[in-house]
């Protein structure tokens, strides 16, 4: 039975929620509650369903049944611009036309807050200052992207995700392509931003003890259904990864953390 653990209010909630990909079924009567100003961690085995339900969620693809609720409104009666404004993402392989410069693609971030002949405005120009620097990007500011390594261009488009300013981030594979000091640096920046700026943030992560030290909500998936759900402490357990993995392990206390940390035998 999958443990649900969510002290404050769902910010995203999926209600018997299946999805397809034509007759084939990914998902079939998912309830899953993201808790609001929390960082909540998609795990799980390859095809187990998590950047599906990500783009569901984020109303990139269509449930074939069920609800998505995002304030206890259905996302379906939302427009386009208002869910931008309301929830940004950023998927894996993301592309942009060649020779865009990183300030350049974060400006593309305002384009929720902006009418269609809108002058540009200081909090428009703020916005991505402030997305550059919390991604340290602002000295590649004038850099073309397709002459960036492949963790300066994660850093530059999680920057263009920042200057959104949405309430919500759906994050897919974040910590793809960065090393693992950059890696530390973003799961840190996610701690910041949900902390310090009341974000809500839900990131699909393949690393279970990464996911077991940042987040506060850890999901563990496996072929479209919770496995179980909550606080790692509550959650990661030999016994679960071995059900979802097909692992046998050792879960002992991460010394610094002090948070589950899975050692395979």
């Amino acid at each position: 039975m999958p443990v649900d653990e969510s002290n404050r209010s769902a910010k995203i909630a999926g209600r018997g929620v299946s999805i397809a990909y034509g007759s084939r079924r990914i998902v079939e009567d998912l309830d899953l509650v993201v808790p609001e100003r929390r960082f909540t961690a998609l795990v799980g085995p390859n095809g187990s369903g998590k950047s599906t339900i990500l783009r569901t969620f984020a109303g990139l693809m269509r449930a074939t049944g069920g609800s998505i609720l995002l304030d206890g409104r259905s996302i379906a009666t939302l427009g386009a611009r208002e869910m931008a404004r309301r929830v940004g993402v950023l998927l894996q392989g993301p592309v942009a036309p060649e020779g865009l410069t990183v300030r350049d693609l974060v400006q593309q971030g305002r384009y929720p807050h902006r009418s269609l002949f809108g002058r540009w405005s200081e909090a428009d120009q703020a916005a991505c200052e402030e997305a550059m620097m919390l991604t340290g990007t602002t000295t590649l500011a004038d850099t073309p992207l397709d002459t960036l390594s492949g963790g300066q261009r994660q850093r530059a488009w999680i920057a263009m995700t920042l200057a959104q300013q949405s309430e919500v981030l759906l994050l897919d594979e974040p910590t793809t392509f960065l090393d693992l000091a950059h890696q530390i640096e973003l799961m840190n920046l996610i701690t910041v931003l949900v902390r310090d700026h009341r974000k809500t943030v839900v990131a699909v992560l393949h690393d279970l003890n990464q996911a077991a030290r940042y987040a506060e909500h850890v999901v563990l998936l496996k072929d479209g259904r919770i496995a179980a759900a909550g606080h790692p402490s509550d959650v990661i357990s030999q016994d679960t990864i071995a059900d979802v993995f097909g692992v046998r392990s050792m879960v002992i206390r991460d010394p610094v953390a002090g948070t589950p940390l899975c050692v395979p035998l």
